[in-house]
């Protein structure tokens, strides 16, 4: 993805999305029918399914739950979700044919092709955006309102950006730190 008005590369690294699969789950019988699954109830409630196409992984849970990580885009998402109910189906567990998929974060990488003083940036932004402990985390956490995204930014000009609930979110997000920037002389 290009932001357009800065020339800065947005990659989107990982699309987090839960839903339901409408019925509750026999978490057993999935993990036992279903290769590159993983179930340890002991060690955590859910299920762990990984997907090699779309290169994902899905965690179900009894309730009927179901969370995506992984995904490059909400396309992967859906055909993540939509493969995974299939495979379900297949074992005969009756699950919803068409599911909601509500996107939870997403989590994006952007490069300002420029180092960033971050000492003087946390100075200028103010406390009340910025928190920056160097001797905690080499990033300065910058948190925008609106969108509501918490951006990190590194000395090499490299930022993350994560909380955001749709792809133009970041886009907006990544628009405002370059404008506060900019008009601060910091870029």
């Amino acid at each position: 993805m290009k932001n357009q008005g800065d020339n800065v590369d947005i990659n989107v690294e990982n699309v987090v999305a839960s839903g339901s699969a409408g019925t509750t789950l026999d978490l057993q019988k999935i993990s036992m029918a279903l290769d590159d699954a993983e179930y340890v109830p002991e060690k955590f409630p859910g299920l762990i399914y990984k997907l090699k196409e779309p290169k994902t992984a899905m965690l179900l849970f009894t309730s009927g739950k179901l969370v995506c990580t992984g995904a490059k885009n909400i396309e992967m998402v859906n055909e993540a979700v939509g493969k995974v109910l299939d495979n379900i189906r297949k074992i005969g567990i009756d699950v919803a044919d068409d599911p909601e998929i509500k996107i939870q974060n997403i989590v994006a990488t952007a490069d300002m092709k420029k180092e960033l003083n971050l000492n003087t940036i946390a100075i200028s932004l103010g406390l009340e955006k910025v928190e920056y402990e160097p001797e905690q985390f080499p990033g300065l956490v910058y948190r925008v309102d609106k969108p509501r995204v918490v951006m990190l930014l590194f000395g090499s000009g490299k930022i993350v950006c994560t909380g955001a609930k749709e792809i133009k979110d970041i886009d907006l997000a990544l628009q405002e730190v370059i404008k506060e920037l900019t008009d601060a002389g910091l870029i």
